[in-house]
């Protein structure tokens, strides 16, 4: 791994392509440079001029007078890598490359990007770019960017009164956003550790930076901008990491569009697009994803001030003295699935001896503004916090005028010091600068955005929990192979690239999915004496390839009694030629019907970054249309089942309503565990799995899987037939 150190912490700098042409991106970067107290030394490299800028310049790389540690490249693109293979032989471990007109140009600049990446790996250097914004390191004033947000005249890089302890970072793909958190955040005064923006990332991913910080040490949350992952393995090994540590990530996925070219066989592969891709991923270690670039400021505003301190749980206690805003708290508190419960009696009694008759103790505690100006907001949000009812407090309050809150920042530190639940602050009017730095200095996040303050609060509750139930086991390892391994590999070797559900459901019982007795019939008379021998209503379903949706084509028939089952028989298989004139048909399958309950399905789709992925979704047939489905990487244990199984919007479902007992859970999450296994077991062979429906039957009484498919992957089939020939 080359050594990032170089980059981030060098104390020496060369700037190729300077100029003192500050209107100009050459003259800026190095202008910005000079105009913060950095330490190190910085060269000038010109080919036209001796002096940049007021510092001796040199002509190349190889007239400097020591090897830097650092290279800042803004130069055209055509020279770039000639000047980077230069700056390798020349013993410089690191590079920025400012200059644009590589990937992004097409064919030609994809070429001088690769020859960048091969560059960097030959000489295990540090590259970061091309097409950056470039970096910032704030505890070292080292600013080699031409980002506005760190001109001169922007205002300080350092907060004069930081928020908390910590130190946040940012690490972007975009180079203007990246800066733009920065700039965005400098009233809210937090303290900024690293801006790095990595652009193209021809070698420098990243993951490779927020590993790189991570070990660090110092970086207490991390603010990422991703347009994509270039390398899943970086990615689980750094999220993992930070999750283990206890660092947030706070992430924005850009690029949210659906690609047009999604398989429509499975519907799996039609709901498990790559956002719902990512999501699974960020879901599954901690990450908190965002759309909105102030909320994810919101966010690292709330872990910054109270990551020493996060809920318990989800249940929020609300201090006001104006009442309509403390129900705009309560329905913001709400909307991010936040309890905002009635207070105990005791906690009641005491704040009610404290308010005019016209106020209220229940909560939102409305202390009315002549209980605030006799008490203060401290002395009620202490009440508030005391509560075994409350895992958290929003105290609401009008930042406009800061002399109330300066009175009142006494108290304000003790409640700090004694209360180990996050305290919130919510204004409803535009703060002061001067009520910033108060709440800052007592220790407080200020909030101006109701459902950032809330939602805030709601990333906390859940990170703590996953946080917690990630150091309590062991980092999942890859189970062994089912014993019936080999005997599904050996199916799976056949030539067709769609299993009918005859063929998959029997690969899948050799894994303990599915069972039960059905009949392949291929003739009206099999079918009536296979309905028969069944004696009660059964299903009837076409087997074809080429009819991988058997409901659209009227290819299937459900309760049909003995007496129906020839006739049902010539009547699916009608329907199914019509639909399909060429198809070939295997026969039609005859089962019994499964007892009701409810539905649900259950799939895998091998996604092109990540790899196999569980799906879980409800609706059974119908669910395209609730699109009520949540993903998850392999491998998936029991325990994660029944989280995931959580996190459907509709879970509720899944236990008891409207005299319907709850459904088997249990049964459902040891289904996924296996799926999980055979969708490892053979990852490579299979693209996709449906289970379709799925249906979940009450407590105790298992679920039966409905319908199956497997859709093979066509790129492992052409490399097997190839190694064949």
């Amino acid at each position: 791994m080359p050594d990032i150190g170089k980059m981030l912490w060098p104390k020496s700098v060369a700037v190729v392509g300077a100029s003192s042409d500050v209107h100009g991106l050459r003259g800026r970067i190095l202008e910005i440079i000079l105009s913060h107290p950095f330490g190190g030394k910085v060269y000038p490299v010109s080919r036209s001029a001796t002096e940049v800028q007021g510092l001796k310049a040199y002509a190349s790389i190889e007239e400097l007078p020591e090897p830097v540690d650092l290279a800042i490249l803004i130069i055209p693109a055509q020279y770039t890598p000639a000047q980077l293979e230069r700056c390798g032989r020349a013993g410089i471990k690191s590079a920025v490359i400012l200059s644009s007109g590589f990937a992004e140009e097409g064919e030609t600049g994809m070429r001088m990007q690769d020859e960048i990446a091969a560059i960097a790996h030959r000489y295990d250097m540090a590259v970061s770019g091309p097409n950056t914004e470039g970096f910032a390191n704030i505890p070292a004033s080292f600013c080699p960017t031409f980002s506005p947000a760190m001109d001169k005249n922007a205002g300080p890089i350092k907060p004069a009164r930081a928020l908390g302890k910590g130190q946040v970072s940012v690490i972007s793909q975009s180079g203007g956003l990246g800066f733009a958190f920065f700039d965005r955040a400098r009233p809210r005064n937090l303290t900024f550790r690293h801006v790095v923006t990595t652009g193209n990332e021809a070698a420098l991913e990243v993951f490779d930076f927020v590993d790189y910080m991570l070990d660090e040490g110092e970086t207490d949350v991390f603010l990422l901008l991703l347009e994509d992952v270039k390398s899943p393995e970086k990615f689980r090994r750094a999220a993992e990491k930070a999750l283990r540590a206890g660092k947030p990530i706070i992430v924005s996925k850009i690029g949210q569009s659906e690609p047009g070219s999604r398989a429509v066989a499975s519907h799996t592969a039609a709901l498990a697009g790559s956002q719902a891709a990512y999501r699974a991923m960020f879901d599954c270690y901690g990450l908190i994803e965002t759309h909105e670039l102030d909320e994810m400021i919101d966010l690292a505003v709330g872990f910054l001030a109270c990551g020493d301190r996060l809920p318990a749980g989800n249940r929020v206690g609300i201090c006001t003295s104006s009442g309509g805003a403390g129900v705009w708290m309560t329905d913001a508190c709400a909307t991010a699935g936040l309890e905002v419960p009635v207070l105990d009696e005791t906690t009641r009694k005491s704040i009610d001896v404290r308010i005019p008759s016209y106020g209220s103790s229940q909560n939102p505690v409305d202390s009315t503004a002549q209980g605030v100006h006799k008490m203060g907001y401290a002395t009620f949000a202490q009440l508030v916090a005391q509560s075994s009812l409350v895992d958290g407090v929003v105290i609401v309050v009008t930042a406009r005028r800061s002399a109330f809150l300066e009175g009142d920042l006494e108290k304000l530190k003790e409640l700090r010091k004694n209360v180990r639940k996050p305290v919130f602050m919510w204004t409803y009017t535009l703060p002061a600068d001067r009520s910033v730095e108060i709440l800052n200095e007592a220790g407080y996040p200020l909030f101006t955005s109701a459902i950032g303050c809330a939602r805030t609060m709601r990333a906390m509750v859940d990170f703590r929990d996953l946080h917690e139930r990630t150091i309590r086991k062991k980092p999942a390892e890859m189970p062994a192979p089912h014993p019936g391994c080999a005997k599904v590999r050996a199916a799976l070797a056949t030539k067709d690239t769609v299993m009918t559900e005859w063929h998959t459901r029997a690969l899948l019982e050799a894994y303990g999915i599915g069972g039960g007795a059905r009949t392949l019939a291929r003739s009206a008379a099999e079918a009536e004496t296979a309905a028969k021998a069944v004696r009660r209503p059964v299903a009837l379903k076409v087997q074809s390839a080429d009819i991988p949706h058997k409901t659209e084509a009227g290819a299937v028939l459900l309760n049909v009694g003995a007496d129906e089952a020839h006739v049902a028989y010539e009547r699916v298989f009608a329907n199914a030629m019509r639909h399909a004139p060429t198809a070939h048909i295997e026969g039609v399958l005859v089962e019994a019907m499964a007892p009701a309950g409810r539905e649900l399905i259950l799939g895998i789709n091998r996604d092109p970054c990540w790899g196999p992925l569980l799906m879980v979704g409800l609706g059974g047939v119908l669910v395209e249309v609730l699109r009520d489905v949540v993903l998850a990487p392999l491998p998936l244990d029991r325990d994660a089942a029944m989280a995931l199984l959580a996190r459907l919007k509709g879970a509720a479902v899944l236990g008891p309503y409207r005299g319907m007992p709850a459904a088997d859970t249990e049964a459902l999450a040891d289904l996924m565990v296996r799926l999980s296994q055979f969708a490892l077991d053979h990852a490579e062979a299979i693209a996709q799995i449906d289970l379709n429906p799925v249906i979940v039957h009450s407590k105790g009484h298992g679920v039966s899987v409905v319908d199956a498919l497997i859709i093979k992957n066509a790129a492992h089939q052409a490399e097997r037939r190839s190694a064949a020939e």
